[in-house]
């Protein structure tokens, strides 16, 4: 589209260019952000920037279109290479065709347009084609051409991450995404190209150097990451704008805060959020979920929370309650607080058509539901039948639904878990001219469809936050970048199959890198039948994982931890107990998380990203940068290839010393997932306790490696916002060598009672 580059314009921190035979009103725009971050933008819309994502006054002025102060540009000059734009620590150079290269500091290039021409077709004649057809294949069609597209070289060493709940590998090079959330049940493999999540965030790993894409279009796009061509990738989108930023780093680290920094951090949770959480489609009765909590403690499992499914609600209608088979939800949610277990609800977004109920009532007398293009309010079939969908692009009806959310609180829930907010629905997808609102405009559900789910978790958060006091607990199955703000998330319906627990590592890993950090998978699998072995394995890594819940389908072989025998009971019970134990060193991830961006499950590669070993590892993770988890995941294995890192490690089970940059087998029985702590690493812990109470701050357990190491440890009441107001204590601990020095850096929340220091000696403390 673009031809030969005649002219810029610097305004502040942006710099407009003019081409050949240029349209008048489209001016290309490249801004610096920050020092190390660059948007590049061409408004095709003719509307300007319309994030959903960005917020707060970065936010604020990309949309209103306001210029900004030019401080983060050092300069800008035309050279012979082009328009060169400098800030202290990166260059872009913009040239003919609106061609952009960025460049380190030192000038190395980081990430350069490609120049040369796309392959097309898939190479079959139409005859082959037709042949295909006739037996029964799908001929392969390549990657989609859109209007709006950029095309991006790539070197043959980069590795590419991100990119939310995809499927496949760590290593998402030499695959083809789809951002479209989209609800499909059936078990997904590598070949899937969307699921639940539109994140179009990727990181790219370089031999020297990392770099990051975030492309802010929340239309359907395309991600072609070296699957037509090894020598570039491509992504783009059918409609909107060019809109990316480009976020140049050191290290994947340095990349990940720095697009966190655009799209904001996922906040802290109360304490109890990392317990364990008990669920089911269905437990279809009061006297049902009441048998499950006093299981639990029969059977001495710790267990903070145990969710209600769509069977609470009276005939599925959203903030109802099923009096007929759950009677008094007060007295049930009271009853169970008294136990020490706390109530998640779920939610959907349909809102079932009958006149005299009251949220319908309301949203049709206020106009609050999306709309056919003829003004009519647009009907679709979910679990209450015939419903409605809420208009959460509409701030009017965000401020509904967060008032809403007081039902659930009066109730004595403790959190809210959103589901089916893609949106699904029953009578084949919702058209893509169906009419929401993007804030101030109406705008059709193709443009709205990837933000759905966002903008519901958004009005969720603030509802919970206004009525509860304390931090909201929200769950939600569809996001968009920057939902982390206001929500946690799990992986959707998984299946009880080995596949899928393979998958999850990756798939967890990736989420974490794409800002996502508070994450799980149902444990055991949401379909299918899960058996005792892999149901074993199952909570061994879901010990590990941000959201620690076990939840299965309705016709499927129920799937809580007694329900396999005394055996994997026990089991389950040690890795309950080992995750009760872990919790302040999840709390002080989750702190570092709010912090930083950098998420509490990191694949191998965030530490030791100079590892060739370690770039495209699938079935090890790290907990933070002291623990590394090696998940048996083959049906069958008793026995596990570990890999290690450079460095001295410590097996946690028999304390042994293993030195790291190797490979070798390690037992796995049944019992075991083998787990490999840092030399010189302090590791904090709790007692075990059946849950998170008031007795958290009685007694804190320091367990030192030998070795060098250092931590920061964290401390607040786990349950509000006073921390933001300084209540809250923070430790700084040394360990030379067995030696724990323990220095406080800010006091404003109550001691310990105890501080308890064990030292690490061959295969015990």
């Amino acid at each position: 589209m673009f031809k030969k580059l005649t002219e810029y314009q610097v305004e502040g921190a942006r710099v407009y260019f003019r081409f050949e035979k240029n349209r008048e009103n489209i001016r290309p725009c490249v801004e610096a952000i920050s020092e190390d971050i660059f948007n590049v933008f061409i408004d095709y819309s003719g509307m300007g920037h319309r994030t959903r994502s960005i917020e707060g006054e970065l936010g604020e002025r990309l949309n209103s279109g306001e210029n900004t102060d030019q401080g983060k540009l050092e300069s800008v000059s035309w050279e012979e290479s082009g328009v060169v734009i400098r800030t202290s620590k990166m260059t872009a150079i913009v040239s003919d065709g609106f061609r952009v290269d960025f460049y380190d500091k030192e000038g190395m290039p980081l990430s350069l347009a490609y120049q040369g021409a796309r392959k097309s077709g898939t190479g079959l004649s139409k005859e082959a084609v037709e042949l295909l057809e006739k037996e029964g294949h799908a001929a392969a069609a390549g990657s989609k051409r859109v209007n709006v597209q950029e095309i991006r070289a790539l070197d043959k060493s980069d590795c590419i991450y991100g990119l939310g709940d995809k499927m496949g590998c760590l290593n998402k090079r030499h695959y083809a995404y789809e951002m479209w959330n989209t609800d499909n049940p059936d078990p997904q493999e590598d070949n899937f190209k969307s699921l639940y999540k539109s994140i179009p965030f990727m990181l790219v790993l370089k031999e020297k150097g990392a770099y990051g894409i975030f492309f802010d279009n929340h239309n359907k796009t395309y991600f072609d990451l070296g699957k037509e061509s090894e020598d570039y990738y491509v992504f783009g989108a059918d409609s909107g704008n060019l809109d990316y930023y480009f976020i140049g780093g050191k290290n994947l680290k340095s990349v990940l805060t720095g697009y966190t920094y655009l799209t904001g951090r996922a906040p802290m949770q109360q304490l109890w959020t990392l317990g364990f959480h008990q669920s089911r489609w269905g437990y279809e009765s009061e006297k049902e979920i009441r048998t499950i909590a006093q299981e639990m403690r029969k059977h001495e499992l710790p267990c903070d929370c145990i969710h209600f499914d769509i069977d609470y609600m009276d005939h599925y209608k959203v903030f109802t309650w099923n009096k007929e088979t759950y009677k008094d939800g007060k007295k049930v949610l009271s009853d169970f607080k008294d136990m020490g277990i706390k109530a998640v609800t779920i939610i959907d977004p349909g809102v079932k058509v009958e006149k005299g109920y009251d949220v319908y009532e309301e949203g049709i007398k206020e106009g609050y539901f999306a709309k056919t293009p003829d003004g009519e309010v647009y009907v679709n079939e979910v679990w209450p039948g015939d419903a409605v969908y809420p208009d959460f692009g509409n701030p009017k009806v965000r401020i509904w639904w967060a008032e809403k959310q007081k039902f659930l609180i009066d109730m004595g829930a403790a959190g809210v878990w959103n589901d089916m907010n893609e949106p699904a629905s029953f009578r084949g997808p919702l058209p893509d001219d169906v009419v929401f609102t993007d804030e101030d405009r109406p705008a059709p559900h193709l443009e709205m469809h990837n933000i759905y789910g966002h903008n519901m978790a958004k009005a969720a958060y603030e509802g919970w936050k206004k009525f509860s006091g304390k931090r909201p607990f929200v769950i939600t199955r569809a996001c968009y970048s920057g939902s982390q703000k206001y929500t946690t998330g799990w992986t959707g319906d998984n299946h009880s199959i080995w596949s899928h627990i393979r998958m999850a590592v990756p798939q967890l890993c990736n989420l974490g890198l794409s800002g996502l950090s508070f994450i799980g998978t149902d444990v055991g699998g949401f379909g299918s039948d899960c058996t005792p072995e892999l149901f074993a394995r199952w909570i061994q890594l879901g010990c590990f994982s941000p959201l620690f819940r076990d939840h299965c389908a309705k016709g499927c072989k129920p799937q809580e931890p007694w329900q396999f025998g005394e055996e994997v009971l026990s089991i389950s019970r040690k890795y309950i107990n080992l995750r009760y134990e872990l919790l302040p060193y999840f709390y002080d991830l989750m702190r570092e998380c709010e912090l930083t961006g950098i998420p509490m499950i990191r694949p191998l590669v965030l530490e030791f990203e100079k590892d060739e070993n370690v770039k495209n590892r699938n079935d090890e993770f790290m907990l933070g940068d002291r623990i590394l988890i090696s998940p048996v995941v083959e049906q069958g294995a008793r026995e596990k290839l570990i890999y290690l890192p450079k460095g001295k490690w410590y097996d946690y089970w028999t304390g042994e010393e293993k030195e790291g940059e190797q490979f070798f087998v390690r037992s796995a029985p049944l019992d075991v997932c083998p787990i490999y702590v840092k030399a010189g690493a302090v590791i904090p812990k709790y007692p075990v306790r059946m849950y998170v109470g008031n007795d958290k701050d009685d007694l804190l357990i320091l367990e030192a490696y030998p070795g060098e190491g250092d931590c920061t440890h964290y401390q607040d009441n786990g349950e509000d916002f006073r921390y933001q107001e300084g209540a809250y204590n923070e430790y700084r601990i040394t360990n030379h060598n067995g030696m724990v020095k323990i220095e406080k850096n800010h006091q404003g929340y109550r001691e310990y009672g105890q501080i308890l220091v064990k030292t690490k000696s061959k295969y015990k403390f």
